[in-house]
């Protein structure tokens, strides 16, 4: 199980010493760091044993090298020719972003249990989602939630890229294969698992507990429906997942593993022991009064993230086999990196060096040059030290070539979906290519004055992007970046 995988939101969590915090939860204020000896008991708890400070990392100066050349294989090229969600904003591509377009928050109080006791009562909860057509009734209600979004988000995708189940017919479906991954897994069917176990008894514990619980059943349930015998797992890399996902399936696809692959995130983590576990954390927002204006990265008010859910599914497919079969193709995959932090489990770098490599190596794999990327989707959670922490990598990258980027946060308005985060910043990045505006980060009051690029701030801008780059960060230090550009012939 992947329960205690989280996003990368800049908390820091100390050891207990009879029942007290030795270290300040200095994420998401900024406070002084407390220096004390460490307590010559085994700490207890959810703790990182490591010291907070960043560790020295040596690093090797990189060997002159020529400009960057893009891959030009059709077999190696990867395009994007389908894209699927389920949001809080609905399951239609085109409704989510003129939503998003429009600035509009879906962040509300949270009805679908009771929250009137709990110190944070709003989320981007879903509501008002439907399965018809997509999941049978039978296997409809048994299902838990994070793998109906994930389902249903997949098969939009594949009908978006013209493989509906008569097209995949006349594939070899050996050469498709799906990588949806999870941060949190089926936390209702393990929680009422749970909930059964206590109250009645392991006899009452339902056959389904285990299959609806576990992180690889998303990919492995859209592979059932839909005959799909190809490369077939799920990462979960807590709120980097995604984009994990997007860089594996990739490099499926080069190395000559598969044709098309299915590929994002799914989430459903807004019910009690979710929202309970994160209030535990003290990683959220507690803005219960203004729950639309609570997701505000990089303004100087930001008190925490919002938790939303969701999935978010990209068909990636070899340029060689879009081509042959005609499909539509989107935008087009350059490249992507996935790095470590090595430094704790919950609290990002000082120094921002595991973001900066990771977003240098993502160029690197993409055959880009930094002067080429204009546009950031940005993971900008709205916590006090991630969202600077990211900014200063992104500044550390690419220097003084920021006068025409532009960067937003789209979790301003949908919250963060945790490992579904990147599939849905995916979409909404990928829809800035092909409709030439960017969505606004909203709720941008009162700007960090460190923030110095563009952030596109509550009202949409045109631009016309030409290389875009995705940021998705997650608890354990994990980083991913991903890049995207217009297809060209």
């Amino acid at each position: 199980m992947a329960a205690a995988s989280f996003c990368s939101s800049g908390v820091l969590f100390g050891a207990r010493e009879n029942g007290a915090f030795l270290a300040q939860f200095d994420g998401l204020r900024q406070v002084e760091k407390m220096h004390m000896p460490l307590a010559p008991t085994k700490p207890q708890g959810l703790v990182s044993t490591s010291e907070p400070k960043c560790r020295t990392i040596k690093a090797m100066a990189s060997p002159a090298v020529s400009a960057p050349k893009r891959e030009t294989d059709p077999k190696k090229r990867t395009v994007i020719t389908g894209q699927g969600l389920v949001s809080v904003f609905g399951s239609d591509i085109d409704t989510f972003y003129n939503r998003l377009l429009q600035g509009e928050s879906g962040i509300t109080l949270i009805d679908r249990f009771d929250a009137s006791s709990y110190s944070v009562r709003f989320a981007g909860q879903i509501r008002d989602f439907s399965s018809t057509g997509y999941i049978d009734g039978k296997n409809d209600r048994r299902l838990d939630d994070c793998w109906r979004y994930g389902i249903v988000a997949g098969k939009k995708a594949l009908k978006d890229a013209n493989l509906g189940p008569e097209a995949l017919e006349s594939l070899d479906k050996t050469r498709i294969g799906v990588i949806v991954g999870t941060g949190m897994g089926g936390l209702t069917a393990f929680s009422a698992g749970v909930e059964s176990l206590v109250q009645k008894g392991y006899k009452k514990i339902s056959p389904f507990f285990i299959p609806y619980s576990i992180t690889n059943m998303g990919s492995a349930l859209l592979a059932i429906d839909t005959g799909l015998m190809g490369p077939n797992y799920s990462i979960s890399t807590a709120c980097a997942t995604a984009n994990y996902c997007f860089y594996a399936a990739a490099n499926h696809i080069r190395r000559g593993e598969a044709d098309i692959m299915v590929v994002g995130g799914t989430e459903a983590a807004v019910m009690p022991v979710g929202v309970g576990g994160f209030i535990a954390c003290r990683a959220l927002s507690q803005r219960n009064d203004e729950p639309h204006r609570a997701s505000r990265p990089w303004d100087k008010n930001r008190d925490g993230f919002v938790m939303g859910e969701g999935a978010g599914v990209l068909i990636m497919e070899s340029l060689e086999s879009a081509l042959k079969r005609g499909a539509p193709i989107i935008a087009e995959y350059l490249g992507g990196a996935v790095t470590c932090d090595a430094h704790h489990m919950t609290d990002p770098r000082s120094d921002g060096l595991g973001v900066s490599s990771c977003i240098t190596k993502s160029l690197e794999d993409a055959g880009v040059s930094p002067e080429e990327v204009n546009y950031v989707n940005a993971h900008a959670t709205s916590t006090l030290a991630g969202d600077l922490a990211e900014f200063n990598a992104i500044k550390k990258v690419f220097g003084k070539n920021t006068s025409e980027m532009k960067i937003n946060g789209t979790k301003s308005m949908i919250g963060h979906g945790l490992g579904a985060a990147g599939g849905l910043e995916a979409i909404a990045t990928i829809k800035a290519i092909n409709t030439g505006w960017l969505h606004p980060t909203i709720n941008q009051d009162d700007l960090e004055p460190a923030v110095t690029i563009d952030t596109v701030p509550n009202v949409k801008k045109k631009h016309e992007v030409n290389v875009a780059i995705s940021n998705s960060f997650g608890f354990g230090g994990h980083n991913s970046v991903v890049v995207f550009a217009p297809y060209n012939p």
